[in-house]
């Protein structure tokens, strides 16, 4: 199987052409649910998950991005269930990270608005590359030592001294907000042809801190292509599935634009 291309196929049988221990990093957002039809393809969550920790390299990393349907006030709790089966098949559920949106597009009634989705990091053994973004403003910054004080395992107060940051920026916290929309999830007039386009950012700032340059980034349900295009942009190579032919046309014309600044690895 060649490398920075999008084969149309069934993931798990695409996969399955893949050797162990593969794949560097994965980034990808699954159906949820029955939100969306998506031609009226499904996919076998359980040996999608199984195929995927197999390709994984030991320290690779696979970023989930995931919501659930709520019917009749009914949250379906899928998330949880496919974090929970990832733990079965051996991954480490490395951080839950929240994906917050700007904008709520179809508000419910009865309820507070949902403005967030889940972004499970899960790791195969200890991740082997973790490049944390480091753009929150410290809201102090300080040489000088201050005494703090800190809360024990067994309830009781230890006071210590300890350092203001002393850099003006720190790590990011693990919600992160992103503007959605057509004029926001990307600048690709024919992104918008796919029902649910990925956040660019959202990708980037996922391929940015779970791989290096030249590492192999995969997407088996690529959609309009949007992690192979960051991949591309950031000098990664990629590998993208999808079982819609109609999805693959429109990943692989999205990513002819940036076929002339982008150096292959």
């Amino acid at each position: 199987m060649d490398i920075n291309k999008i084969y149309c196929g069934d993931c798990v049988q695409l996969m399955k052409q893949i050797s162990d221990n593969f794949i560097d990093l994965t980034v990808t957002s699954p159906p949820y649910d029955s939100l969306r039809t998506y031609k009226g393809y499904k996919f076998d969550f359980d040996n999608v998950a199984k195929e995927l920790y197999r390709i994984t390299k030991l320290g690779g990393v696979l970023v989930w991005v995931v919501s659930d349907e709520t019917i009749d006030g009914n949250e379906s709790g899928t998330s949880f269930k496919q974090a929970l089966f990832f733990k079965q098949c051996g991954f480490k559920l490395y951080d839950t990270m929240i994906y917050q949106k700007n904008m709520v597009p179809f508000p419910s009634s009865g309820r507070y608005y949902n403005v967030f989705e889940y972004m499970f990091v899960l790791s195969k053994g200890k991740p082997k590359t973790i490049n944390l973004l480091k753009d929150r403003k410290n809201v102090w910054k300080s040489d000088n030592y201050k005494e703090i004080n800190i809360r024990k395992k067994d309830g009781t107060i230890d006071t210590r001294e300890g350092l203001y940051e002393q850099t003006e920026y720190g790590v990011r916290f693990n919600i992160w907000k992103y503007n959605v929309g057509f004029n926001f999830s990307s600048i690709d007039e024919i992104a918008k042809k796919h029902p649910a386009i990925f956040s660019e950012k959202l990708a980037e700032d996922h391929i940015l801190s779970w791989s290096n340059e030249r590492d192999l980034v995969l997407d088996p349900m690529v959609g309009s292509g949007t992690t192979c295009k960051m991949a591309k942009l950031n000098n990664r190579n990629f590998l993208g599935f999808d079982i819609s032919q109609e999805y693959c046309d429109i990943a692989n014309e999205r990513l002819k634009k940036y076929q002339t600044i982008h150096r292959w690895l």
